[in-house]
């Protein structure tokens, strides 16, 4: 989706303008692709804009740049001041977050250890993902033929950068067969995750989204969906799935910052028909929460202002 520009990008601790926020061509991410990222949103609420689990996004950020040895020269509580700053700034009252480390201009070479860390938060207006027909109908889905990685070659614990090559490579095979996003399995051939949700299954009524051992990351979205499931009165487990659990699902949905609450309509040609009455009511308070509506869950929305 084209980006929609905004005012200003916080970096390393001040904000310059959007058209200012450049790196040198010899930035050491760039060439090896060594950084950590996080997708957050801000939602728009009757007591102004609201970060959707911030703090958890930034402290998911630090696990990543630990399990990369890159020390951010900064502390999450000032990664989440700089969140909310740049929203302020930007005078939105609903936007898509980025935040990045990265290792920047001065070394090179596969030794990461000397090379400065640099972060930047940008925010821009940005719609569904998957698009609102998806939210509303469904997304097709094909199983690709690309593994997740395998946890001993790289890390899926991790949020990192250059991981995504994986994820964007079964997104351009999802796309070029007609189908909407594609589903990854691990090496030992259960079902891991999607280029960038994570998935759920539903089955004898009974709601299971697959274990971070079989690949998947430990999703915010997926969290917040499992504790409003289980909050609504539906059983939700982690546990391995298989593609042919797919094949016979009742209802099957995704999750995440960036896609939100997506129905999934068919997998490899299998219908699913269409939204099912638990991914529905779990999609509406999923909704109505971000906006402040649930009283229940407002301690996972912070302030911008």
């Amino acid at each position: 989706m084209p980006i929609t520009p905004s005012e200003k990008i916080w970096m390393d601790g001040e904000l310059v303008a959007w058209d200012d926020a450049r790196i040198h061509v010899l930035t050491h991410t760039l060439h090896y692709g060594c950084g950590v990222f996080e997708g957050v949103r801000a939602y728009a609420t009757a007591q102004g804009p609201a970060v959707f689990r911030l703090t958890d996004h930034i402290k998911r950020l630090f696990d990543s740049a630990r399990i990369f040895m890159l020390d951010i020269p900064f502390t999450v509580d000032e990664l989440v001041e700089a969140t909310k700053e740049t929203v302020r700034v930007n005078k939105l009252d609903s936007c898509y977050i980025r935040p990045l480390v990265y290792l920047g201009y001065g070394e090179m070479g596969l030794n990461p250890l000397p090379c400065p860390v640099n972060v930047s938060i940008a925010v821009w207006p940005w719609g569904s993902y998957l698009g609102d027909e998806g939210i509303a109908n469904g997304v097709r889905m094909k199983i690709s033929s690309w593994q997740r990685h395998d946890p001993n070659a790289m890390p899926p614990a991790a949020k990192g950068t250059g991981m995504y090559i994986n994820s964007s490579m079964a997104k351009i095979e999802a796309i070029k067969a007609g189908y909407d996003e594609a589903i990854l399995l691990s090496p030992q051939g259960y079902v891991s995750e999607c280029t960038g949700e994570n998935i759920f299954v539903v089955r004898h009524g009974r709601i299971v989204t697959p274990p971070t051992s079989a690949g998947a990351l430990e999703g915010i979205t997926q969290n917040s969906v499992m504790t409003i499931a289980r909050d609504l009165g539906y059983e939700c487990e982690v546990g391995n799935i298989l593609r042919s659990d797919l094949y016979v699902a009742e209802e099957a949905f995704l999750t995440g910052t960036a896609a939100e609450v997506v129905p999934i309509r068919s997998v490899d040609d299998r219908e699913l028909g269409p939204p099912g009455p638990i991914t529905k009511q779990i999609q509406e308070t999923y909704f109505a929460t971000v906006r402040g509506e649930v009283d229940r869950y407002k301690d996972w929305l912070e302030h911008a202002r």
